[in-house]
Formats: C-alpha cells, structure tokens, sequence
C-alpha cells in the first residue's frame, strides 16, 4: 500500500515539473497577470530571423575620399586668395560642399550661404583658432550659381571676408516635379534656428520597390526652396542623433525593392556606422518560403548610451509590427527584445479583424506601432498603437505598464488593466489612428507631470468610445495633453487642425512636433489619397499659423511621413525637439 502510495506522489510531482515547464516554455506571463499563447516568438528566434550587425563597406569605400580632403588641408597649398571646393563630396548630398584652405595666423572663420530673400541667407560658425580651415558648406540652392562669403577674424580682432561661388545643378525630376507651394510664412516668428540654418524636412514613406528609390527626403527653407536633399533611398527613419549625425533607414543598393540598413551620416554623406538587418521573413502559409521584407518599419529612437530601439516585426507567420528589438551601438548586435503581445491582453490580437491588408502578406497587423519615444526621467518608453488607438507608458527594462491612453471602451479591457487606463479631466480628443506620440522637452523632469504630444489622425480603428466614432474621418488634428502620472488623469491643453475640416484628415500618418515653448510643426501627411501633404507651423498660444506649405505631385509612394524642424549645425541635441 505504501509503495502505491509513493508511487502515485512521485507521478503526480512529476506531472506538477513537466506541466510547469511546458508552461513556462509556451506561455510568457505579462505585467498584469494576462497569459499570452504559444504563438508568441522567442526572443532568440527573433534575434536570428533579423540578424542586425555592423558592416563597414561603406565606411571603407569613403576613406579615399577623406584621406585626399584631409591631404587638401595639411598641405598648405590653398589659401584664402586660393580656396579649394568641392561640391558634394561624398556623392550623395548634391547641395553640400566642402571649402578648403590655410591661414597664416590662427583664425575663427564664420560663413554665409546668401540667401535669395530675407531670413533665407544660412550662416555658421567655427569658433575655434585654427590655421587649417575645412568647412561644411550646407544649405546651396540648387540650379544656382550659389554666393557663399567667408569670414576670417584674427585673435587681435581684425578680419577680412572672401567671397566665393559654387555652381550647383538641377535637383532630379523625382523633386522637380513636386509642386511646393508657400502660402504662409511670418518669418519673424518662425523657428528657423541660429543662423536661419533649421529647414523644414520632408521624410518621405517610400514604399518597397525600384521605382520608389527616387522618392528622395528634402529639406526646404521658409520660402519653400529645396536647400538640401540626399539621393539615397530612405524610408521613415530620418532622425538627428545627438552627436549630430542623422540616422537614416535605406538601402544597401539603391535598386533593391527592399530597405535592409540604418545608415549614421553626416549632412554630407560621410558615414560613420551602418547597421545591416536580414531582409527576408516568413511567409503566412505553413511550409512558404522567406519574402523580401522591410526588418524596420516606422520609427528607430536613440538610447542615452547611444543605443538604438526600433520597432519591427517579430518575423513569424501570424503578426506583424508589434515588437521592438535594441541595437547596441559598439556591435551591431540585438540586446533586448520587446515583444507586445506579451504586455497586452491576448484577445487584443487572437481576436483582431478590424483591418486587413495584403502588405504584410497578410499577416495580422493587430498593434501597428508607429513610434517609440524614451523618456528619460523614469527610464520608460511611450509607444504609439494605430490599430489599438492607444498610447501608452511602459517600464524600459522591466516591461511592466504605467499608464494608458486609450480610445477604446472601458469595458473592452480585461480588468486587471483598467488600473492603467487614464481617466478624462474634462474634454479630451480621444486618440485615433493616432502617429508620432514625443513628450514635451519643457516638461520634462516635472515630477508626477508630463506633457505629451500627438498626431491624431482621429480614425476609428475597431470599436471605440462614442465621441471618437463619431468624429473619425471628419478631420486630423495635433493634440498636446498634460498627464498627471500620480493621480492617472489627463487634460487636453492644446489641438489644431480641426478648424481645417475634412480637406486636412489624414487617414495615416503624420506628426506634431515641439518647435518651442510656443511654436508646433504639424504635418498632415496623407492627403488626396497621398498624392499631397500640408505642413503647418503654428503658435500655440494664439492659434494662429506661422508657416504653411502645401505639396502635391508626390510621386508614387512618396508620401510626407513626418515633417522634422533640424539644424544643419547643431551644436545641441535636445531629446523631443530633435526629434
């Protein structure tokens, strides 16, 4: 009897091990007690199916050309009198030169691109003592036998100015036939930088395909004019990191109909790092071969130790664009994964139908993430839903929620999450669609308190709250909230767009960036079913437009994704402001 006994204890303790395993092998428990199901990818899995590394062809091919600018410089040969040009340097930025030349005294240099109108003329800096002068001449007209003036102050404070002219050619047709068109622009009061060197960049959602990779980003000044564009395919991603350089997805050949590399360069095209990524995933049905497939697809931020988070897909069968892997900078390598179905209800995408595409090969498009944002003052990332219509907080390295923003009903979360959710202190535009989620720099480190801004495209995605199902599709607008983190409530402080109607809804993407304590850039991305976009610069304390530029004739997948607010000399990064 008692050897039964033993014998039936050890069975059933043998069960409890192998059925707790199996559980932990199949199941991932989320921050809020929900169990997700086996169809959610290993970490390792994905790791191996993206594949992120450095490669250094391209740095390598560059170096001849750096060596011979270099020798250009220590060789004494050219002098004010004599100054060497050469314009686009690294082939792929036709309005950047470089200016070359020697002093007989250490000197500080400052130097102007002239300008055609007022507030147009760009204009830096070198504060630096020096008899060897390289400088980045940035902001050329195109098609233009530019005017660029150069002045060279002495340390006992007398100066001489040089005038030199750079001969530039047309801009390709593919930004040719673009028809940008001015129709706002109080100069005085807009945000155009020290030296009037911020320009309006236009970051283009090029789709896959050859005939898209001409699709190229610009940059244009207050009256419109293209003063910089890069001939290399990009895709999305057109970030300014904080050494400078900016951070863009594109190409490892333009003719390829994928986008397979984050390329760190500077505005004239030298590359200090690239990132390449596997750009083959797995097909919907059992047994299908791997596809061509873009790893990265809306946003990519940069961590404080310079680190890269990005939003990808998870590379199985089933879902698409709803995990975030962590690039480390020194070795190209994934250290992290974030995969949300482990965060959120699994009903949120077991049971998703509320949209459907052919894109994704189709796959289940369920999250649809399209910007992840890193606040630094509690080490958390803010991630923007589409197809949830939510915002929401997280712990970076724990993963556990903080706080949600959702246009959902209530009664559509599981309870164990309702904690979570952020309640109304009076009217709030609920989010919709929603694209490009940042917090305000000024409110950072205000504890308990944020500011956060969106781009509500205001689209009802599935079900949702009343008043937002309502107002879908009627028009978009820029909306900023203030958040109290402590007592969970939110406050509507400011909006624009809704006064424009229906002719400025944008049924995807777009953003509302942070200019200044009063200024905001918004961008309306997808209009005419893509063929135009509207860019405003508003103020937010009168409502009243500062800038406005209309495009149309957009090209093919050439859709105005975000519009960005840089510097060509930035000499600060600010988190949110650079975004």
């Amino acid at each position: 009897m008692r050897k039964k006994i033993k014998w039936l204890i050890a069975v059933i303790v043998a069960f409890i091990i192998v059925g707790a395993a199996y559980y932990y092998k199949t199941s991932k428990t989320s921050t809020t007690s929900q169990v997700t199901t086996s169809k959610v990818r290993s970490d390792s899995a994905v790791k191996k199916d993206i594949n992120s590394r450095l490669v250094y062809n391209e740095v390598n091919s560059q170096k001849s050309i750096t060596k011979s600018l270099k020798s250009k410089a220590t060789s004494g040969t050219y002098t004010l009198n004599n100054i060497y040009t050469k314009l686009n340097p690294y082939k792929v930025s036709p309005l950047t030169a470089v200016a070359i030349f020697h002093t007989s005294k250490a000197a500080k240099v400052s130097y102007t691109v002239v300008g055609k109108t007022s507030k147009t003329s760009i204009t830096n800096t070198v504060n630096k003592y020096t008899k060897s002068h390289t400088l980045q001449i940035l902001g050329l007209y195109a098609d233009y036998n530019n005017t660029v003036k150069i002045k060279v102050t002495y340390k006992n404070g007398t100066s001489v100015t040089k005038t030199i002219r750079i001969q530039t050619a047309k801009v390709p047709s593919s930004l040719s036939s673009i028809k940008i068109n001015v129709t706002k622009a109080n100069k005085k009061k807009m945000e155009t930088g020290k030296g009037n060197a911020k320009l309006t960049f236009m970051v283009r959602t090029t789709i896959s395909g050859k005939k898209q990779s001409k699709n190229y980003s610009f940059g244009i000044d207050a009256d419109g004019a293209i003063r910089w564009y890069t001939t290399r395919p990009t895709s999305h991603i057109f970030k300014q990191l904080s050494d400078g350089n900016l951070l863009i997805w594109t190409k490892s050949k333009a003719s390829n109909s994928y986008f397979n590399e984050l390329v760190e360069m500077n505005y004239e095209g030298k590359v200090t790092r690239t990132y390449r990524l596997n750009h083959k995933a797995l097909g919907k049905a059992k047994g299908s071969k791997k596809q061509n497939h873009n790893q990265i697809h809306h946003d990519v931020t940069e961590l404080p130790n310079q680190d890269l988070i990005a939003t990808v897909s998870d590379g199985g069968r089933t879902y698409v664009e709803d995990t975030m892997i962590v690039i480390s900078h020194k070795t190209g390598k994934i250290t992290k994964v974030i995969n949300m179905k482990n965060i959120l209800p699994s009903k949120f995408y077991r049971d998703y139908t509320a949209t459907k595409s052919s894109k994704y090969m189709g796959k289940r498009d369920w999250f649809h993430e399209n910007s992840v944002y890193y606040d630094k003052t509690d080490k958390s990332l803010i991630i923007s839903s589409r197809n949830q219509n939510l915002v929401m907080k997280i712990d970076y390295k724990t993963e556990k929620i903080k706080w949600i923003l959702s246009g959902k009903k209530r009664s559509a979360w599981p309870k164990s999450y309702r904690k979570y959710l952020l309640k109304a202190s009076g009217k709030i535009a609920w989010p919709g669609g929603q694209h490009a989620a940042i917090v305000a720099p000024n409110s950072l480190g205000k504890k308990n308190s944020l500011n956060l801004l969106i781009f509500n495209n205001n689209v009802a995605v599935g079900d949702t709250k009343k008043s937002l199902a309502n107002s879908s599709g009627k028009y978009s607008e820029g909306v900023e909230y203030k958040i109290n983190e402590k007592n969970m409530t939110i406050k509507q402080v400011d909006s624009f767009g809704k006064s424009l109607g229906s002719k400025n809804f944008a049924n995807i993407i777009g953003s509302n960036r942070y200019l200044s304590s009063t200024n905001r850039l918004i961008d309306f991305g997808w209009l005419d079913n893509g063929d135009a976009a509207n860019v405003i610069e508003y103020d937010a304390k009168t409502n009243k437009q500062i800038f406005n530029v209309k495009l149309t004739n957009l090209g093919s997948g050439g859709y105005v994704y975000r519009a960005e607010r840089f510097s060509l000399f930035p000499t600060k990064h600010s988190y949110g402001t650079n975004e």
